[in-house]
């Protein structure tokens, strides 16, 4: 009998092991599983702020810290995806030439567990030739535990006609 209920014992252990959450390996989080942080709508529109701050040093290397390092940049003016950090930096390593800044036109926030959505549309002006862009953009964002991070950016230039 006690060797039943020792078996009935480990095997309920496992089965509870098998059952409680884990982070997966392709999950860029780094937050304690179970735990939940859930955004205000002004502190998910505060990283737009920072990640356009970080545009306006000049420096690839400092835009591209506000991504996952599973990401991925869908860029307005390129149509290649970048997945990796040299691909981003990259990208704004060309992009940062014109000394862009960002505005936000309109937003739609939405946070849950862990996770943030901004979507809507945004204005670039590109202080060293006066070009003036109007876009959309999604950017989705992660709690990594310590911050919050892009894990998708996706800008595509506004369509002439509605």
């Amino acid at each position: 009998m006690r060797s039943l209920t020792g078996a009935v014992l480990a095997l309920t252990l496992t089965l509870a092991g098998c059952a409680s959450d884990h982070t997966s390996s392709n999950n860029a989080s780094s937050a304690q599983p179970g735990s939940c942080k859930v955004a205000t709508e002004a502190e998910i529109a505060s990283l737009f702020d920072r990640w356009n701050q970080s545009l306006q040093t000049g420096d690839p290397h400092k835009v591209v810290a506000n991504y996952a390092p599973r990401s991925i940049l869908l860029a307005t003016v390129s149509s290649k995806p970048r997945l990796t950090v040299a691909d981003k930096e990259d990208y704004f390593q060309h992009f940062l030439q014109d000394r862009p800044s960002g505005k936000i036109d309109m937003r739609f926030v939405d946070s849950g567990c862990n996770s943030a959505v901004d979507a809507g549309l945004y204005t670039f002006t590109f202080a060293r030739t006066g070009v003036v862009v109007k876009a959309r953009y999604t950017y989705t964002y992660r709690w990594d535990g310590t911050q919050w991070l892009i894990t998708s950016h996706h800008s595509s230039a506004m369509p002439d006609k509605e």
